[in-house]
């Protein structure tokens, strides 16, 4: 089985370990701490891939750094009235962030089933994280075969 790196396995903890009616709220709480963008992308929307799965706008640069262990750098830009979508935004760039590409292709596909909440929010949101966890791992399989 897979393992994932290890802040997102805390954040995943973290998930399971508060009781399942207070994981929407946690993953509220997430959406809260997005990251602004930096100016350099802020001012070009053309370099943003859309997640259209996902119900709210989404979008998303993955950037991978050359040489050593290849880490990965996520941006995520996403709407205040979005907070389901920034929320998922925020693990990932949370869990994510700065890891191996290795360690992320290596990511299971079903991460999103570990927070919980299959329960609280609807098929088509969760839908929405599994695409943005497709993009990340294709971005940087793109990026690597470059």
């Amino acid at each position: 089985m897979s393992q994932l790196p290890s802040e997102l396995q805390e954040i995943v903890e973290e998930f399971t370990e508060v009781p399942e009616a207070d994981r929407l709220e946690l993953l509220l709480d997430y959406s809260r701490d997005l990251p602004e963008l930096p100016p350099r992308l802020a001012e070009h929307p053309e370099l943003f891939e859309q997640v259209v799965e996902c119900q709210s706008p989404l979008f998303l640069v993955v950037e991978v750094a050359a040489g050593g262990n290849r880490e990965v750098n996520l941006f995520f830009s996403a709407p205040p009235e979005a907070p389901t979508t920034r929320g998922f935004a925020s693990v990932l760039a949370s869990g994510l962030d700065g890891a191996d590409a290795a360690s992320i292709l290596a990511v299971p596909d079903d991460m999103p089933q570990q927070l919980g909440l299959t329960r609280a929010l609807s098929p088509l949101r969760m839908r929405g994280m599994t695409a943005m966890l497709g993009r990340i791992k294709r971005q940087i399989t793109e990026q690597l075969e470059a």
